[in-house]
């Protein structure tokens, strides 16, 4: 009679499929930003309520991890049809010096002219890294300007109601995440 009663229960509740990102529901950073985008509009994360929002941290002259992540995140929005629309990419620069807006703008419009880059200013840069949890660092090159950048590879991902829910490794591939993406709209429904 026990393991009736079990089986009985167990098929009434609802079985949550589970995420090939890593599920960080209920974290305590990466909460919000106010920086301006490429367009020179302030941006928060309350303005993009009501979609899937992937944060990207990179920078425009990244030779491989960047311009992968973005390619993907591009695959992703197409992959997901009529809900791609419901899909807002933003990636934030880790080398405000060299990547003006002008620059992030050609470069998002080289990925989908619907994402935005956004720039924090020089010196908020080390506070809201450290509130996203995102390492970076400097790493001098042969000229003052040919320096590259170290950073953090990954993505958060957060729901429509603006609350950080995943975090995708790089080279996880648009697959997984168009996947995990497509989860987080059914529960928004």
């Amino acid at each position: 009679m026990l393991a009736g009663a079990t089986a009985f229960f167990s098929a009434c509740t609802e079985q949550k499929q589970p995420f090939a990102s890593i599920d960080v529901t209920g974290a305590n950073y990466a909460t919000g930003f106010e920086l301006t985008d490429h367009n020179g509009q302030v941006r928060r994360l309350t303005d993009f309520a009501g979609k899937i929002v992937v944060i990207f941290f990179g920078y425009t002259q990244c030779p491989d991890v960047c311009p992968t992540s973005m390619g993907e995140l591009a695959e992703v929005k197409k992959a997901l049809g009529p809900d791609g629309d419901k899909l807002q990419g933003l990636f934030i620069t880790v080398d405000p010096e060299r990547d003006t807006r002008e620059l992030l703008k050609g470069y998002m419009e080289a990925f989908d002219p619907t994402f935005l880059a956004l720039r924090p200013e020089p010196d908020k840069l080390d506070a809201l890294t450290k509130s996203f949890k995102v390492y970076y660092k400097k790493v001098d090159g042969k000229t003052a300007t040919s320096y590259t950048m170290d950073h953090s590879a990954g993505s958060y991902v957060y729901d429509t109601q603006g609350k950080l829910r995943l975090f995708t490794r790089y080279g996880s591939g648009p697959k997984a995440l168009a996947s995990d993406i497509q989860l987080l709209l059914r529960e928004a429904r």
